[in-house]
């Protein structure tokens, strides 16, 4: 039988944002800044969410448009029904003039109920942190905001991204903000990366597609050489979007060949998890493929 989720990882690809998450973001290119809101934007608007958008008020509308809008034109007609829409922190925390957490939190959780009552499936929010200079908020009072948020969150249909600029924010405060959010997003689509986790398992966040085959392989490789004493391994592929066919071969032609160990644990979704035992799991001496459901 399948096992329950119990909880997420702190890093995740923009992809697997659900419900209720309260993600962080930073970036230091221009180009890149809008890998995640384009993906954030596109898929709220195919999952029945209504989705506001709060740039770097040092953007241009026209630029913010163009890049939604590429490479095609589906979020036009998106902000034409109202499902998607642009907006500021200062309309946010209308009537106010300056920013305290209590009232962007009201006006959150009263945009909230209002994408409810339209008829969508919740709310998600890509707010850019570029606003906190431009209104002269005191970054206290916004950690205190990014900690003390749950209730906008908790059993609710809302979503936010936070993102951060790296040139116009320091890295002692950048930190703090990237602890104060339950979650972390990957700054680039396509990305993969290895984490170590608690119990020794090698974790992979991201795509694990042909372009990061190589880099699969060798995270796998040194997971089983470092966990050769022990005898056993835990792979954990929960925190990916993509697995493709080659990196899931290669995964299981590794844990064959490690004949120095008893047992490899793969934790892995339903999708991926049929993926690998069509390639052949199950004849795998030692491994174990635990599907893991999340709510």
């Amino acid at each position: 039988m399948p096992a329950r989720d119990t909880g997420r990882g702190h890093l995740l690809p923009v992809q697997r944002l659900r419900p209720g998450d309260h993600a962080f973001v930073s970036y230091g290119d221009d180009e890149v800044r809008w890998d995640v809101v384009t993906a954030f934007v596109r898929l709220g608007l195919a999952r029945g969410e209504k989705v506001i958008v709060l740039p770097c008020p040092a953007v241009s509308e026209e630029e913010v448009l163009a890049r939604l809008d590429f490479p095609n034109r589906s979020t036009a007609s998106a902000r034409e029904r109202g499902q998607l829409a642009l907006s500021s922190m200062r309309s946010v925390i209308r009537p106010d003039r300056e920013f305290t957490a209590a009232r962007q939190l009201a006006g959150l959780r009263a945009e909230t109920d209002r994408a409810r009552a339209e008829g969508y499936a919740g709310l998600r929010a890509f707010i850019d942190m570029g606003w906190v200079a431009a209104l002269g908020a005191d970054p206290a009072v916004v950690i205190q905001r990014e900690t003390g948020a749950q209730s906008l969150f908790a059993g609710r249909p809302y979503t936010e991204i936070c993102a951060y600029d790296r040139r116009r924010f320091d890295r002692a405060l950048l930190a703090a903000m990237e602890k104060a959010h339950p979650h972390a997003l990957l700054e680039r689509l396509g990305s993969l990366r290895a984490v170590r986790g608690a119990d020794d398992a090698v974790c992979f966040i991201g795509e694990a597609d042909t372009a990061n085959r190589a880099a699969f392989t060798r995270s796998l490789e040194l997971a089983l050489a470092r966990t050769a004493p022990a005898r056993r391994l835990a792979v954990d592929l929960t925190g990916l979007h993509f697995l493709s066919v080659g990196c899931a071969t290669r995964l299981l032609a590794l844990v064959h060949g490690a004949a120095g160990h008893e047992r490899v644990e793969v934790r892995c979704g339903q999708g991926h998890g049929r993926l690998l035992r069509r390639l052949g799991a199950g004849g795998v001496p030692g491994l174990t493929v635990k599907e893991v459901i999340r709510p």
